[in-house]
């Protein structure tokens, strides 16, 4: 499921972005991604992003096995907006974040103490980001044509009625979010350059992997 953001320019973004890093996690613009927060760091970070701009970004630690000091990031993220927000009776932050655009990371600031990372974030390569695409310009087929056999490859269940009859950026957006790619496969869709380049790598890594299997070859199942 997608949905636009309140925010529709690169001017209303904040240069200093709070950011969340999270292995195998993607957020892409008007993706909507549901979040349990509960590390004190990041509910101070979600807390203070509440009470000013409600605004994080998503990034991808580059080593998720790093110990010690904070993993160095991918230089691409997104920035996810605060759509939704709830705190349970145990503390937690339930949020849902829905992505607004992407952005290369800058300069890291030092560490509050509060514990969460910021970076100088860069808007500009991304502002087609804002634009969504026209559901006539999207050409799906060859996606379609991959997916019934990649869902029962990995034992996903969807409404394929819903499925056939799903068109455009929605779809892509949300096939992109939720099929179990690795953390660098799901990078290499946050980095396409554009709309139709995302189509054809989602599609290239769904027959990959159904060939992997057709082969016998394990090795290209994540």
């Amino acid at each position: 499921m997608t949905e636009s953001s309140p925010i529709a320019s690169a001017e209303e973004l904040p240069r200093t972005l709070p950011i969340f890093p999270l292995s195998g996690v993607l957020l892409l613009p008007r993706g909507r991604l549901p979040l349990n927060i509960f590390e004190p760091r990041y509910l101070a970070m979600i807390g203070d992003a509440m009470a000013s701009a409600p605004l994080v970004g998503i990034v991808q630690p580059m080593d998720s096995e790093q110990e010690g000091d904070p993993p160095e990031v991918y230089k691409i993220g997104c920035v996810g907006h605060i759509t939704s927000f709830k705190e349970s009776d145990d503390g937690r932050y339930l949020i849902t974040l829905t992505g607004v655009c992407r952005f290369d990371v800058g300069k890291e600031l030092p560490i509050m103490l509060s514990g969460y990372r910021r970076v100088r974030a860069h808007y500009n390569r991304y502002i087609g980001d804002f634009i969504r695409a026209k559901d006539e310009t999207v050409d799906c087929s060859r996606l379609k044509t991959i997916l019934r056999a990649y869902f029962q490859l990995h034992g996903i269940d969807v409404n394929w009625n819903a499925m056939e009859n799903a068109t455009g950026e929605g779809l892509v957006t949300s096939l992109a979010m939720i099929c179990p790619f690795a953390p660098s496969e799901k990078q290499a869709i946050l980095e396409t350059r554009h709309f139709a380049e995302r189509i054809e790598v989602i599609t290239a890594l769904m027959e990959m992997a159904v060939l992997a299997r057709v082969r016998g070859d394990d090795s290209g199942i994540h």
